[in-house]
């Protein structure tokens, strides 16, 4: 049975169940499995030609012992997680005309057009399942650059034992972004609009950390997360990788190249571990806009924070990219002494040097390219022109830097993953196409209908967000409760 640690050491192992309704774990780290399993060609050959969720049943059940989820159970969640999406197929692979053995992973089919709604489909559902058998129930807390509050707010509404707070950096999101949270019109359902926050979702990041080590509270409210902090997001996105190979792969165990648009490493983070337990990806490129915080770490070693730039991408103007910390674990060989002390080192000083052999372990079938705002609008034209095919500002960021980098990668097929519909960025794609109005392929209806939809959010300023959020939440936990008894 696998187990799991914090990436930081402390506390003692636990079960796959307490890891996902914790969160982080005691110490405050990321968990990690106590190992990853090894996949072979002989299952990825079994596996070629399974839909969406018979795959993910297949690699969920290598993490999770049935002695905490029956296989009828486990299907039963999968079914019901992924029957929203609009897509039979889940995630459509389409291949470009106008670049060589290129093809674009739409992992944007779920009901907020986001690839969050891939993992977020399956752990908002997970937590819930969990919930009902313990007769418990779970406050959870996420900031989010754009994607994250959306899905989920969504796949939380209506649902008994859990409330969803969703902290967004007010004016750094898009609209429709925006509104994807404010017009729900549930009990359950608490967007936040945060002013005044210089690092953007960062800022937010830390004050959830605030609230989660303040015990009285986080106890009495039954405070978790489904940010990309907890294990449950990372071991779903493990299986759209898997899923992108092998519906694009002619044999098994032939090599292939990944772009992946990433601010946190979150995603890149499943990719990594993926590769790890046996997908013959030769290649992963991480594809940052102009903020860069992960494009340093693979290009000079360095884990540092800059002053955020606002980019057409905001989805992954992000600044710190917690989920690095758990990739690394597994390349220093469980070493969780070093991975708290770098930690420390950066929360001290704000910049890390990783020394060389760490450096040359954890950039192993990695390449970086941070793309400029003109290059990203520049490509979301020319595809389009070319093409027919409208990408979002992330997939074009995706695509950039898969060119940037083309002539270190060889001929192999290149899978860029786009996370996003254009139709949450109207203004980046106007821009794009030099037009005052959409194309078609930039709209989607439920973006226009929440157009005309009333909006309930708090709003505050990120200088009082803590107090400000522990006295509404502790007020609204009161209600809630003495209304439920």
């Amino acid at each position: 049975m696998i187990q799991y640690v914090s990436n930081k050491g402390g506390g003692s192992p636990v079960d796959f169940e307490t890891a996902i309704l914790d969160g982080f774990a005691c110490d405050g780290g990321l968990y990690v499995p106590t190992r990853l399993p090894t996949i072979t060609h002989t299952q990825l050959r079994q596996w070629k030609n399974l839909a969406y969720v018979d795959l993910a049943f297949e690699i969920l059940s290598l993490f999770i012992d049935r002695a905490c989820m029956t296989e009828a159970e486990l299907r039963e969640l999968l079914q019901t997680a992924y029957a929203p999406f609009e897509k039979e197929a889940i995630i459509p692979i389409h291949q470009l005309k106008c670049r060589k053995n290129l093809f674009i992973m739409e992992l944007f089919h779920g009901p907020t057009l986001s690839f969050k709604d891939v993992g977020l489909a399956f752990l908002v559902n997970l937590v819930d399942f969990f919930l009902k058998r313990r007769k418990e129930y779970r406050t959870l807390i996420v900031a989010t650059t754009g994607d994250t509050g959306p899905a989920t707010a969504y796949f939380t509404a209506g649902k008994s034992n859990l409330s969803a707070w969703v902290l967004y950096p007010k004016g750094m999101v898009t609209e429709a972004q925006e509104r994807q949270m404010t017009t729900l019109p549930h009990s359950n359902i608490h967007p936040v609009g945060v002013s005044n926050c210089p690092d953007g979702g960062d800022d937010l990041d830390l004050v959830i950390a605030q609230l989660y080590a303040n015990k009285s509270f986080k106890d009495k409210v039954q405070l978790s997360s489904v940010n990309s902090i907890n294990w449950g997001r990372i071991l779903m996105q493990t299986v759209h990788y898997f899923y992108g190979y092998l519906k694009t792969v002619d044999t098994i165990g032939e090599h292939v190249d990944m772009a992946v648009p990433s601010g946190g490493f979150g995603n890149l983070c499943a990719g990594g571990f993926a590769r790890k337990m046996g997908l013959p990806v030769h290649t992963f490129v991480i594809a940052n806009n102009t903020n860069a915080s992960l494009h340093r770490i693979f290009s000079e070693g360095v884990f540092s924070k800059n002053a955020i730039f606002e980019t057409p991408s905001s989805a992954i103007d992000i600044l710190i990219p917690y989920n690095f910390w758990r990739y690394l674990y597994f390349c220093v060989a469980g070493d969780a002494h070093k991975i708290k002390e770098w930690s420390a080192a950066f929360l001290s000083k704000g910049s890390v040097r990783f020394d060389a052999t760490t450096y040359q372990e954890y950039t192993k079938g990695f390449l970086s390219a941070s793309i400029s705002d003109a290059a990203t609008l520049q490509l979301i034209q020319e595809i389009y022109a070319s093409d027919g095919y409208l990408l979002d500002p992330h997939g074009a960021v995706a695509l950039a830097a898969a060119d940037a980098v083309k002539e270190a990668l060889g001929d192999r097929k290149m899978i860029c993953l786009v996370t996003a519909h254009p139709a949450k960025f109207p203004d980046v794609i106007t821009r794009a196409l030099h037009t005052d109005s959409l194309p078609e392929e930039g709209r989607h209806h439920s973006i226009e209908k929440a157009k005309n939809k009333c909006e309930k959010v708090y709003l505050c300023s990120h200088d009082h967000l803590e107090e400000a959020l522990l006295d509404i939440m502790n007020a609204d936990w009161d209600i809630a409760h003495t209304i439920k008894d």
